[in-house]
């Protein structure tokens, strides 16, 4: 299949000229490296009517050491930050796009009641009568807010944050953001 004129690198025999310019452009990408490596600068040239583009400089293929990193988000708003399937959060209460509530909450485990401390524009904070293992506090938490929007249990779940205070809480029920939001500052007094 192949003609027996090639070189020989590091124990492997490597063939130069394959029978077709199809198998050669195929073949060629795999023996870069191995030119690279025994000291030829450049491949050889593809067929003509093909191209194919080669970095000169190796660093050139590898990503830019200089790049920046992008900046880590400090706060809350790592915890809510917007992925697919998810509207952009302009407050603690939300609609995401499957038309659930979502509600960005800040959680404080080991209170003696279970209560709305504050809600802001970032979070509604929620001491929880429940200590943080074992998943208790998540459960109190699912609870207490089911009482507070007046709504079944089942319709209030946690969606982000199980062991995070900073968590995400989803509320499938007729409810729109305006009249959650409403109910839990009534509670907050």
């Amino acid at each position: 299949m192949f003609s027996r004129s090639g070189v020989f690198l590091t124990g492997r025999f490597v063939s130069f000229s394959p029978p077709g310019a199809a198998e050669r452009s195929r073949f060629l990408p795999a023996f870069v490296p191995l030119l690279r490596r025994s000291g030829r600068s450049e491949p050889p040239p593809p067929p003509a009517g093909e191209s194919r583009k080669v970095p000169k400089n190796p660093e050139e293929s590898r990503s830019s050491r200089n790049s920046k990193m992008p900046k880590k988000v400090k706060g809350h708003q790592a915890a809510v930050a917007v992925g697919p399937g998810e509207a952009a959060a302009s407050g603690p209460v939300t609609r995401d796009q499957s038309g659930a509530v979502r509600i960005a909450v800040h959680a404080k485990p080991g209170s003696k009641h279970s209560a709305i401390t504050d809600v802001s524009a970032e979070a509604v904070g929620i001491s929880i009568a429940a200590p943080p293992t074992d998943g208790e506090a998540n459960s109190e938490l699912v609870r207490y807010l089911a009482e507070v929007l007046q709504l079944k249990k089942s319709h209030v779940s946690l969606d982000k944050g199980c062991r995070s205070r900073d968590k995400l809480v989803r509320v499938d029920s007729g409810l729109s953001p305006e009249e959650v939001l409403k109910r839990l500052r009534e509670a907050a007094g």
